[in-house]
């Protein structure tokens, strides 16, 4: 994620907009190392959240309120000492740091009007929310960092702020051409990662998204590039951040399907596979980036137990369908011992008392063949001990055929469902999944919860053309689009020999133009375990030719004539739209 110094100048410019003037009502601190400032301005009351969390460090606007322990604790204690009731009066980042600077002015205890600063870190790990007083010594911080922490710095009350310069990394709002060119060739980096290195606040994200708008392989050293070219670079380097000195954002979250991928202040148009969404703010973007990161980390880990179930349930299937082929292999020479059977019985009567073979022509084949024989044996019994052997293979490879053929009925039902848990959005979508599991005997039904499960529906997306399209989440919702939703001029598609959703196409009679199949099979390719690849094979048909086996699990079905196309998966351009009702 690019929460880089790009974002945090919007951000800045944003909190200026909203909060500069703003009386601090409110001083809550829900969490250890989370404040909730309430501001008071005169467009209306807005909340701060300021996060120094080591893993998701944040600060943005937000509606949400959240409850704050019965003990406030001493850091938050010594803010509503300090500003409470404090007026908002200045908001900066230093350069393009990680860093904001909030300046409350206050009364102190005398009347007197005092300033004090809070600075944010948005540094990972490194995260914090620092105190200051006017003279720039810290008052507090909500982390403190000793000597023994860290040999850069020390975050103590009465120790002197400053920003550490531990990287050396230049400033990209007043770096010269000739700088720029310095910096990069002066490191034996790929193009991208010697940019982003060498300035401060830039990510990878917008490293690459600079190279490119310059049309330059990032991956190639600096080096490897002549003068002209790297001035090229660097002024599509200036245009990027005139855009930032001009407080000109486009706050935006990048979507890969319905998961979101990235975020950023400024258009990554090298992000052409994935779904834009813009938004009025940085804040806005923070929110709902992060919101639907939290809830699909949710969905992944409550799906541990029931991917944990499916894993060891295909690995057992995977080891018995590998054991019934070896055995398979083993009945490959059955009709050897039947021939031989009855060329033993054809040839016989010339074998001598006590011979231990037996040459006779083949008249399948027109060749000679050598029978080895037992001597203490006759012909006829030689005979019977062959085709014994032969009907006890016989036997083996029929029940083994059909067992196999079970087995790997199981393995591609257990794949399918691996596919369902990774196309999982919700809770709902989860119980559907564990009800299906139930039904197929891999779970026991009393571990399913008695829900209903109505909640969970099949997605839906709008092709260019306005036909309504729809992907099934699992097995249980494939069946229900396919044999109850479907008509039977509706077209259906799925990826050819690939665990995956089955795509309904609603035709209401009209013929479909050739680029509402190609985007339903792209649907159909994304929603599939070849999600990600350039060339995906898509069966596609009219679903009045789609039948369900006798017997077969839930979303097996079988089809004889069908159209295949050939497609890449991106569904960046296919509008969705709300789940069918």
């Amino acid at each position: 994620m690019a929460f880089d110094g790009i974002v945090v100048a919007g951000l800045v410019h944003e909190l200026r907009e909203q909060l500069i003037n703003g009386r601090i009502s409110r001083i809550a601190q829900p969490e250890t190392d989370e404040l909730l400032l309430t501001v008071k301005t005169p467009e209306g009351q807005k909340r701060l959240l300021i996060s120094a969390n080591a893993s998701l460090p944040l600060i943005y606007i937000t509606d949400t309120n959240k409850p704050s322990p019965m003990t406030a604790p001493n850091f938050c204690m010594l803010l509503r000492k300090h500003i409470a009731n404090g007026r908002i009066v200045d908001i900066s980042q230093p350069a393009l740091e990680r860093i904001i600077r909030i300046t409350v002015e206050h009364l102190d205890e005398l009347g007197d009007l005092r300033r004090k600063i809070l600075i944010v870190e948005i540094m990972g790990k490194h995260s914090n929310i620092i105190f200051c007083g006017e003279d720039g010594k810290i008052i507090d911080s909500i982390k403190h960092v000793s000597a023994q922490m860290s040999s850069v710095r020390e975050v103590l009350p009465g120790r002197e702020y400053f920003i550490p310069d531990t990287m050396h990394k230049a400033d990209p709002l007043t770096v010269s051409g000739r700088d720029f060119i310095r910096l990069v060739t002066g490191k034996p980096l790929p193009l991208a990662k010697a940019v982003y290195t060498s300035f401060t606040g830039i990510s990878p994200v917008v490293a690459e998204e600079i190279c490119f708008l310059a049309g330059m392989d990032s991956s190639i050293p600096a080096k490897e590039y002549s003068e002209d070219i790297l001035f090229h670079l660097f002024r599509q380097f200036e245009i990027c951040f005139s855009a930032v000195k001009e407080d000109n954002f486009d706050p935006a979250i990048y979507f890969d399907g319905r998961e979101p991928k990235e975020f950023s202040a400024l258009p990554l148009t090298h992000f052409s596979g994935y779904t834009k969404q813009s938004f009025s703010s940085v804040s806005e973007v923070l929110s709902a980036f992060y919101s639907a990161r939290s809830q699909l980390g949710r969905i992944r880990q409550k799906s541990a137990d029931i991917r944990h179930i499916v894993q060891t349930a295909l690995e057992r299937s995977r080891k018995k369908y590998d054991l019934q082929t070896r055995q398979l292999k083993d009945t490959e020479n059955r009709e050897k011992y039947r021939i031989y059977g009855e060329l033993i019985n054809a040839y016989g009567y010339n074998v001598p008392e006590g011979a231990d073979k037996l040459e006779a022509l083949n008249y399948y084949t027109n060749e000679t063949v050598s029978i080895p024989l037992d001597p203490a044996k006759t012909p006829q019994e030689n005979a019977q001990r062959y085709f014994a052997r032969y009907n006890k293979q016989k036997r083996t490879f029929e029940a083994l055929s059909e067992l196999s053929r079970e087995t790997m009925d199981d393995i591609t039902y257990l794949e399918s469902v691996q596919t369902s848990l990774d196309i999982a959005l919700s809770e709902d979508d989860l119980s559907q999944i564990k009800e299906e599991l139930a039904g197929a005997g891999y779970i026991r039904q009393r571990l399913v919860r008695k829900k209903k499960t109505s909640g969970s529906k099949p997605l839906h997306y709008i092709s260019s053309d306005g036909f309504h399209i729809y992907v099934g989440k699992n097995n249980l919702q494939n069946e229900e689009l396919t044999f109850h939703f479907a008509s039977g001029n509706d077209w259906w598609f799925h990826a050819k020999k690939a665990p995956g959703s089955h795509v309904i196409v609603k035709t209401n009679g009209a013929q479909l133009p050739d680029s509402t199949f190609e985007e339903a099979g792209r649907l159909a390719a994304y929603y599939s375990s070849q999600r990600g690849s350039d060339k995906v094979e898509i069966d596609y048909v009219e679903k009045k030719h789609v039948k369900k086996p006798n017997g077969g699990k839930p979303g097996f079905v079988v089809y004889y004539t069908n159209y295949s196309l050939v497609i890449d998966s991106d569904i960046s351009r296919i509008r969705a739209a709300d789940p069918v009702r």
